[in-house]
């Protein structure tokens, strides 16, 4: 959990000199470990998380990149489960007024379980595998795609679906 905080106040204390490059601040509540394509492994933590970006203006070297705006984000489950944090990079992609999708990478830090605690052909282990949530490393790559509708200059709304993996 002190990690997860202290990219975020990194985020926040990197850019207290230059106000102007902080474009947005988001806030949201998120469903954790839901069964969406493949449930092999959903279902296993418990809690909604509360998540928050930091979105920054996209810097002049990313222009040929179609200039991606930089993220500092973070999801903090409130059941004590997995959380993580970490930074990367989202694409605005306007499609109708007031409409867009932003796809996004991100390379993110969690506190969830890495691996198995039992021997392989355990059969605790193959008990413990059906219960917990097993990440495998303690750094992943965070893939996400939204939806938004902007209400205005400053209100806007979010669907928003996030994949953790190992690349």
């Amino acid at each position: 959990m002190r990690l997860l905080l202290a990219v975020i106040a990194t985020g926040l204390g990197s850019n207290a000199a230059n106000a102007q490059g902080l474009e947005e601040v988001r806030i949201g509540v998120a469903q954790h470990n839901a069964c969406v394509l493949e449930c092999s492994n959903a279902d296993k933590e418990d809690g909604p998380n509360v998540t928050g970006e930091l979105v920054f203006a996209s810097p002049g070297f990313l222009s040929f990149a179609s200039e991606p705006r930089p993220i500092v984000t973070a999801s903090i489950n409130t059941a004590g489960d997995t959380s993580y944090g970490g930074a990367g990079l989202l694409w605005t992609l306007d499609f109708a007024e007031n409409w867009s999708f932003e796809p996004s990478i991100a390379y993110v830090l969690h506190d969830g379980t890495n691996e198995n605690p039992f021997p392989q052909g355990d059969p605790a282990g193959a008990a413990y595998a059906e219960e917990n949530l097993l990440l495998g490393s303690d750094d992943l790559f965070r893939i996400g795609l939204a939806l938004n509708r902007d209400f205005g200059d400053n209100w806007g709304l979010q669907v928003q679906y996030d994949h953790l993996s190992h690349g």
